[in-house]
């Protein structure tokens, strides 16, 4: 049995991951924010501009799995926190980046690779917050606690929205990822002398001649792959994480995109805060709901499917209105709906790793999060591409709307809570 947290260190430890989940998101959407200024700025195209953005998760692809078995195996927080230092060094000298080379297509180029490594060093947070949260916390803790850590990431995107907007207007973009990478180096700070500090006083403790704890035995133990692979429940988890995530990153690279071609008067800060207001509460409201519905007698295949229904459906619901919307506030309801219901995913498929392999809940995770970052760098760059030869928002909404039905479709004929490994 793994040693767990005890409750001043599940307090320290939520308090600087949900910060760092917050950190996190507000340097990834810090280039979506600004890329319409500095296209401006650049000359760049709409292609250019969808094959920056998408870049990001070419990287983000690569290190899922690696991330989360080496967390796995030498502990979620030294994974966290050298990939952090990475990331805060990405964000604070992008300017410098974006104006290294005169010459367009060098330039853009340069900062696909660029956006390629900021992705990189970015994948790996999650699978390592999967991880520490299987071997440290309890199993009807997990759900709701790594579901907080999750909502950082609407914090974060929000805390770009409002501040960043504000910043990029009076200040100019530059500024943009100047303040970001300040307030990523601060966490930095924070995770290696408030949380990881308690870890080596804790450490400490153990005698030299006194075995490691119990977790480095257990997790010693090879993944059983060909196991998962043949799991449909397994594949079901992927796919429909896969499908969410195709629409959440396409809202989280094109909305500012969106509203600066449909609407521009509308003021930045209020369309890149205003829907990810919602993320938070339908975060914590999909963790009540869980635990209600498992406290009413519910299993946990049954909860899981319940709520991952309500996101995914909502989603679709969202994105088809979207371009019908009559104005810009019809417009914003409806984006609102949308991004805020990925508040549900945070406490349905985005667990089920720890449903599925709690004793390898990180490289589980890393590999769901390895085929769900395809929509990443593939979805997004369609995007641009549709954009830029039909200038159509409808068609891109629509197929993204459907193709959330169909993930909706086979969780729930295929999911499982239950143990497969």
């Amino acid at each position: 049995m793994d040693e767990v947290w005890s409750r001043n260190e599940k307090r320290r430890w939520l308090l600087t991951l949900f910060l760092g989940t917050s950190a996190l998101y507000a340097s990834r959407t810090s280039v979506p924010l600004a890329i319409p200024e500095i296209t401006k700025e650049r000359g760049w195209s709409k292609k250019d501009s969808g094959m920056i953005l998408s870049s990001f998760f070419w990287g983000y692809t690569l290190t899922q799995v690696f991330g989360g078995y080496l967390s796995d195996r030498i502990g979620g927080q030294k994974v966290i926190l050298i990939a952090g230092i990475g990331w805060c060094i990405v964000t604070f000298f992008m300017p410098q980046m974006i104006w290294l080379f005169s010459d367009t297509s060098i330039s853009v180029n340069f900062i696909v690779f660029i956006r390629v490594l900021h992705g990189a060093f970015q994948g790996v947070h999650f699978p390592s917050m999967s991880s520490l949260t299987a071997q440290k916390i309890t199993e009807k803790e997990r759900a709701s606690f790594f579901s907080i850590l999750t909502s950082g990431s609407a914090v974060g995107t929000l805390f770009t929205g409002v501040v960043g907007s504000n910043v990029l207007e009076y200040y100019g973009w530059p500024f943009v990822f100047y303040c970001i990478g300040s307030l990523v180096l601060l966490w930095i700070l924070l995770l290696n002398f408030y949380a990881l500090s308690l870890n080596r006083r804790k450490n400490n403790l153990y005698l030299p001649s006194k075995p490691h704890p119990p977790l480095y035995i257990k997790e010693s133990l090879p993944v059983p792959w060909m196991r998962l692979f043949t799991n449909l429940s397994f594949w079901s988890c992927v796919l429909g994480h896969t499908c969410q995530n195709n629409c959440f990153f396409l809202l989280l690279s094109w909305l500012p995109t969106y509203f600066h071609d449909m609407y521009p008067d509308a003021k930045g800060w209020i369309v890149n805060m205003v829907p990810w207001l919602f993320c938070i509460p339908c975060t914590f409201f999909g963790s009540w709901m869980s635990e209600k519905l498992i406290s009413n007698g519910y299993g946990i295949t049954a909860t899981r499917k319940i709520t991952e229904v309500f996101c995914l459906g909502l989603q679709a619901i969202g994105l088809v209105l979207i371009p019908l919307a009559a104005n810009y506030k019809w417009a914003l309801v409806w984006v609102s709906l949308a991004i805020g219901s990925t508040g549900f995913h945070n406490n349905a498929i985005l667990v089920n790793p720890q449903d599925l392999a709690p004793k390898h809940s990180g490289s589980v995770f890393g590999l769901m999060n390895t085929v769900g970052a395809i929509p990443g760098f593939l979805g997004v760059y369609l995007a641009g591409y549709v954009l830029e030869t039909t200038k159509s928002w409808e068609a891109v909404f629509q197929t993204t709307a459907a193709i959330n039905l169909i993930g909706c479709v086979m969780y729930v004929i295929f999911g499982s809570g239950d143990s497969i490994v």
